[in-house]
């Protein structure tokens, strides 16, 4: 046994400005990293000497050394290998002009750089936006991190979007932390599910962070980082364009497409600065049903915690105390629409949904809106539950929630996908 052990333990040597990049796809493996020697660091988190960091099943892992140093690999990933060409070089560049930026805001008192990060789906987008992320709060800046990718769901879960004060770099085997986030329902993994409410929400987003800016002087020198989706095509073309105006963008960084690119030159302002940058080679296309378990895992996660494990709470609602809808009602041909009611109206309409059986396994969104009267599908969200059963007989749901009985809104806001709780 302990021959077959050790069998599985590697040392890498990193030269200078190279990095080790491993995959991990078996579900029963883990894989252990220790830094023996020199500087090495995970997408701008830096490593503790000698300390053991474990990985589990769906990590993608690229660690970087700008000077040089050993590290020791226990366990076995579907792949290792030590890279010498990387863009990460290219990436500080970037930070150290952003640095720049956020120096002069503040000598300024004007606003710090607003930036956001484009490509198609699978280039590192979210990779790039935690490395900025993380360089800046070693510099001791405190800058707002926007994720509008919902099919991924960076800050809470997916079918949202969101924006959260980093005030520390992202722990390495995990992500950052996730205090007082500001979030709001979309309901759908793909900006298509809606795309009149998905604009919609980034004016709301755009608006209130914007807000926040001005707000927290710390946060007003360092700026934002904006994350986007991957479908940049068409509507999702758009909603770049829409996004870099009500976000009053200052530099947008986009990975691995120099057709976007190109169309960005040609239709944004020239205030804003449009920067290429290469994909790391360690970036890996995912599949369509890789792509589900990662968000299965998401939700999974925010319940049941990652590394620590959360004890969610399993309790009934009557279908009485609460009022659940969807926003968005069927399209209906013009000639339908009552007078004056524009074809958009119907995508942000909240429709009321009655409790049945067709909400089993549905994950809904608490509001913080306390009534109707409020603009519903404007407003944040307190949490989220899951509906694990239904009885008709007794009126009555039963839910997973992060925290005990009671809700703390009463109004609940239906998601188009459902998690299943295999706890």
């Amino acid at each position: 046994m302990g021959e077959e052990r050790e069998a599985t333990r590697t040392e890498y040597k990193l030269e200078m400005d190279s990095e080790l990049r491993f995959e991990i796809e078996n579900k029963n493996e883990k894989v252990t990293v220790t830094l023996m020697n020199g500087h090495a660091e995970l997408f701008g988190t830096e490593l503790v000497m000698r300390k053991p960091y474990e990985f589990g099943v769906g990590a993608k892992v690229a660690i970087f050394t700008y000077h040089g140093c050993t590290i020791e690999l226990r366990g076995k990933p579907d792949v290792a290998y030590v890279a010498r060409e990387t863009p990460m070089v290219q990436y500080l560049n970037s930070n150290s002009a952003l640095e720049h930026l956020r120096a002069k805001a503040e000598q300024d008192d004007t606003q710090g750089p607003v930036v956001m990060i484009v490509g198609p789906m699978d280039v590192g987008k979210t990779t790039l936006c935690r490395i900025f992320l993380n360089y800046a709060v070693r510099l001791g800046r405190r800058p707002i991190y926007v994720d509008l990718d919902v099919g991924q769901g960076g800050i809470a879960i997916p079918g949202t979007i969101g924006a959260l004060l980093v005030e520390r770099p992202a722990p390495v085997a995990e992500g950052f932390s996730q205090q007082a986030p500001l979030v709001y329902h979309f309901g759908h993994t793909s900006p298509s599910g809606n795309d009149v409410f998905y604009g919609v929400l980034i004016s709301k987003l755009a608006e209130t962070t914007l807000e926040r800016l001005e707000a927290n002087k710390k946060a007003k020198y360092s700026g934002m980082i904006i994350n986007t989706c991957g479908w940049v095509k068409g509507g999702g073309y758009r909603h770049i364009l829409h996004a870099i105006k009500a976000f009053e963008v200052n530099a947008v960084f986009v990975l691995d497409q120099e057709r976007l690119y190109n169309e960005l030159l040609r239709d944004v302002e020239r205030a804003v600065q449009i920067v290429f940058l290469p994909k790391s080679g360690g970036v890996v296309e995912r599949t369509k049903s890789q792509r589900a378990e990662a968000r299965d895992n998401r939700v999974r996660e925010y319940f049941y915690g990652s590394k620590m494990p959360l004890y969610p709470h399993s309790f009934d609602v009557k279908f009485s105390d609460v009022k659940i809808f969807k926003v968005g009602s069927p399209a209906l041909p013009d000639s339908c629409l009552p007078l004056g009611m524009k074809r958009e109206d119907n995508y942000t309409k909240l429709v009321a949904v009655q409790p049945g059986p067709q909400l089993l396994h549905h994950i809904l969104a608490v509001s913080f809106a306390e009534s109707t009267d409020d603009n519903v599908i404007q407003s944040n969200v307190a949490g989220f539950i899951c509906v694990t059963n239904v009885s008709m007989e007794k009126e009555v749901l039963t839910i997973l929630s992060p925290q005990p009985r009671p809700l703390p809104q009463t109004i609940l806001l239906v998601s188009d996908f459902q998690f299943m709780d295999s706890h």
